[in-house]
């Protein structure tokens, strides 16, 4: 009987020595499917584990699944963050070539940025990225623009936008772009009038963009900023076509005839009269009697009225 034992327990180390870190990777994906996150770990780290000590190009392509798949489950199904980073962070280290470490830099990043607010951080692991020549370089050479506008390094953020339409220029980021230049630009104060050129290429170059409404009305606030409400307000009635949010576009169209109103010759008077304590501006004169201060009377029998 103890040797029946015995050699079952052979049976089952031999039987374990044959599993491959194929299996634990399978195993792991199993877990994941049947709702138990935590085991679908411990079979990531055994996989890893057995391929620690072998740096066979085979090997690189599993350890990488294996790490990225136990960095997804640390993010993904039981989001916890610093334990996601922590194991995408290991990835990019030791598989820094693999398309794994391409996916984990890009998460890595929105993770840094929306848990950490680890803008700089979240910069360096998408330039990184875009070395890397990624089919999404688009996409990414906006959300480095984006995340220079939300430092508020607009000049850079300006650079990194410009950047998007000379290396994309045929992606369907470079309308972003060239609005998020023009903003970063505007936000340089001696520099409007060329954020308005800006603006106006992007309804010349993308007339059907969803932005070219935004653009127009952008023009129009800086029109106004200038004093030249009239024009603004051109600006915005166009703007009121297709804007998505016309009731904002009429608020600025209100004002700016309140501004024009409260600036006229007339409209200066009425306000000179509401603040001189609410009496009514005297009546002109009828003549040169009433001028050098004689009554309505005396003017009126002097002309014989």
């Amino acid at each position: 009987m103890r040797r029946a034992v015995v050699a079952c327990a052979l049976l089952g180390a031999l039987v374990g020595c044959n599993e491959t870190p194929a299996d634990h990777l399978q195993r792991a994906r199993d877990a994941i499917f049947e709702k138990n996150p935590d085991e679908a770990l411990v079979e990531y780290r055994k996989a890893f584990d057995m391929l620690r000590r072998d740096d066979s190009p085979q090997s690189l392509v599993l350890r990488a699944r294996a790490l990225k798949g136990a960095a997804d489950v640390y993010w993904l199904e039981q989001r916890k963050v610093k334990e996601a980073v922590s194991v995408y962070k290991e990835l990019i280290q030791q598989c820094p070539e693999s398309p794994e470490a391409l996916e984990a830099r890009i998460i890595v990043a929105e993770l840094l940025r929306v848990h950490y607010r680890d803008l700089r951080g979240a910069i360096d692991q998408l330039t990184a990225a875009l070395q890397r020549n990624p089919p999404q370089g688009a996409e990414l050479q906006y959300q480095v623009a984006k995340l220079y506008f939300e430092l508020g390094d607009y000049a850079q953020c300006e650079l990194e936008a410009r950047k998007l339409g000379e290396r994309f220029a045929s992606s369907t980021f470079v309308d972003d772009a060239l609005y998020l230049q023009a903003q970063a630009v505007h936000m340089m104060e001696p520099r409007r009038q060329e954020a308005s050129r800006l603006y106006a290429d992007l309804r010349t170059r993308f007339p059907e963009s969803e932005l070219a409404p935004h653009a127009l009305v952008e023009m129009g606030k800086i029109r106004a900023d200038s004093g030249e409400n009239e024009k603004a307000i051109e600006m915005w009635v166009d703007a009121l076509k297709t804007h998505p949010d016309p009731s904002l576009v009429q608020d600025y169209i209100t004002r700016a005839r309140r501004r024009i109103t409260s600036t006229t010759p007339e409209a200066v008077g009425q306000k000179a009269w509401a603040f001189d304590h609410g009496k009514a501006p005297a009546r002109a004169p009828r003549n040169s009697v009433e001028a050098v201060g004689g009554t309505a009377e005396e003017a009126a029998k002097d002309h014989g009225d």
